[in-house]
This record gives structure tokens, C-alpha cells and sequence, in this order.
């Protein structure tokens, strides 16, 4: 394990998990007293950058501050890649994250998941109950269209490569612009340099390009397994479910029968945006920080 000296706004921290990975998390400010960290799981292909703003608001709150943990899954970001890419499954990347915690001496914090990373906050759920004291899940829940599945296999399938971050920015806008009609400018191009790395001076995904491979093993011909008990598991803690109006991975339907199961769930329409939201813009930050104010005095 180790950290790196503080830049932009976070350190570096890295663990070996399990299987001997060298895995990857950035942390943003200190660990308080009164309030629990926030730890925040990214998407499939994406990482801990997609979280760099959110973080940075809530770490830098002068009232409220809280350190926030963001995590690269193996074969993503700063993580290193696996060999055998059938272990980029859910379980094996919810025992990564929960070996994080214990090398970090967390016991317990506040969650955010932005789709892959909602599933791992369920798995989480299952193995270490008392690690979760709220939880955030963006645009994800017990139910993932399949539409929606085939829509993101298909871009990973068929991923431009973009020459310049100008480029990269002109091709999400031409792929995603229809459902994510409110980003602004520079929204987007936040957005698109969390995507890759420099390499050799060439732009390249920053994620293992076989994670593409998982996705193919699933049959999206028939219906996908629902876990409304994975997700019944969260009943305990309060829960902050976000959903884009535009989302074709969470219908409308599902995210109404997630608020009317869990007695302590607050639902968020973020209007003008698809699969998923991103959680610095739409008055989100402030929204986050009120559920997290609640949910921190519910448990006092």
C-alpha cells in the first residue's frame, strides 16, 4: 500500500488486493470525527475521475467537510489490469473495495454508486451490512433494461479513437447529445477527460478494452435477473436514488417501485439527462450534502 504527495485537490493511495493486484483510490480531504467518508464506485468503464468535482465540493465544504474515497476497479484507471479478465465481475470487485476499506481503517461510510457501482453497493450490502450508513445509487437499481445493456455494449464494441480531447469531446456529444440535451460546454468536456489517459502522446480509453468481453457473455435476448433482494438489503439505511429522465438503463417504472419498497428512499429526476447524470451538475452537490446532513442526524 502507499499514497501519493497531494495534488489537484486528492492523494494517491494504492493497495494490493486478494489476488495481488496493485489497486488504485484517490482521497479527497480528511477524515472527520462526526461525520463518516464517502466512498464512491464508478460506472463499468469509468473511474474515480467521474467523481473529481462532487469530491472536491464535498471535501472542500468550509461547514460540512468530508473526506471522500474513490475507487478505480481493477482494469480501470490507475488499477492495474487483470490477467484474466473473467475476474471483472461484481463479487470480486466488491471484495477489492472491501479490502480497501480495511487497509484504509474505514468501518463504516456513506456509499455512492453510479450504475456498476450501485450493483457493488448491494454486493457490499451482503458482505459487510454494518459498513453502510447511507447510500447514493445513480441511476441504477434491481432492474437493468436490457435496451439499455445492448445500447452500452454496442458503444464499447464500436469505441471511436480519438485523436485529440477535441475530437473525444465532438463524439460523445454526437453519440449521447440526444439524451444528455442539458450539459453544458464544459460539462462535457469534463466529462470526456475523465474517459482517457495520455499515452505515448496518443489519447487511449483508460479502462482494460477486454472488459468489453463481460458484457458479451450476458444473453440480452432474454429478460435480466432482477435482485429486488440485493436491493431490499439496503432497507436499513437511508437512500439517495438519482435517475435520469432520459435513462434507458432505469425505467420510470423500476424507479417508482424502488421508492414504494424502501421506506427511506428519496427519488431525484435530473431532467435533460441520460445514463447517468453527472452528479456536480443539476444542483446536485447541494442536494447530496442535505441527504447526507439527514442521514448523519437520523443516525446520531
Amino acid at each position: 500500500m502507499g499514497s501519493g504527495a497531494l495534488g489537484d485537490g486528492f492523494s494517491d493511495f494504492f493497495y494490493t488486493s486478494n489476488d495481488g493486484l496493485r489497486l488504485h483510490a484517490r482521497i479527497y480531504g480528511n477524515r472527520q470525527d462526526d461525520r463518516p467518508p464517502v466512498v464512491c464506485l464508478p460506472g463499468l468503464t469509468r473511474n474515480a475521475g467521474d467523481f473529481h468535482a462532487l469530491a472536491l465540493a464535498l471535501s472542500g465544504n468550509e461547514k460540512t467537510p468530508r473526506q471522500v474515497i474513490a475507487f478505480d476497479y481493477r482494469g480501470r484507471g490507475r488499477s492495474e489490469y487483470d490477467r484474466d479478465w473473467r475476474n471483472y465481475t461484481i463479487a470480486t470487485e466488491a471484495a477489492d473495495i472491501s479490502a480497501g476499506l480495511t487497509v484504509l481503517g474505514v468501518e463504516y461510510a456513506t456509499f455512492f454508486g453510479t450504475s456498476r457501482g450501485g450493483l457493488i453497493i448491494m454486493a457490499l450490502a451482503a458482505m459487510r451490512p454494518a459498513a453502510l450508513k447511507a447510500a447514493v445509487l445513480n441511476d441504477i437499481g434491481p432492474v437493468v433494461e436490457g435496451a439499455g445493456l445492448a445500447h452500452i455494449r454496442s458503444y464499447l464494441e464500436n469505441a471511436p479513437k480519438p485523436q485529440s480531447i477535441e475530437e473525444a469531446v465532438r463524439l460523445q456529444k454526437a453519440t449521447h447529445g440526444q439524451a444528455f440535451s442539458a450539459l453544458s460546454k464544459a460539462d462535457w468536456e469534463r466529462h470526456t477527460r475523465a474517459l482517457y489517459r495520455t499515452e505515448n502522446g496518443r489519447l487511449t480509453a483508460d479502462y482494460d478494452p477486454r472488459l468489453v468481453k463481460t458484457l458479451r457473455e450476458i444473453d440480452l435476448s432474454l429478460p435480466l435477473p432482477a435482485i429486488w433482494p440485493q436491493f431490499e438489503g439496503l432497507g436499513g439505511i437511508p437512500v439517495l436514488a438519482i435517475r435520469g429522465a432520459n435513462s434507458a438503463l432505469l425505467s420510470a417504472e423500476t424507479f417508482a417501485e424502488m421508492a414504494r419498497r424502501h421506506p427511506r428512499l428519496e427519488p431525484i429526476t435530473v431532467e435533460g439527462q441520460g445514463h447517468a447524470p453527472l452528479l456536480e451538475t443539476a444542483d446536485l452537490p447541494r442536494r447530496i450534502s442535505a441527504f447526507l446532513a439527514r442521514a448523519e442526524k437520523a443516525a446520531r
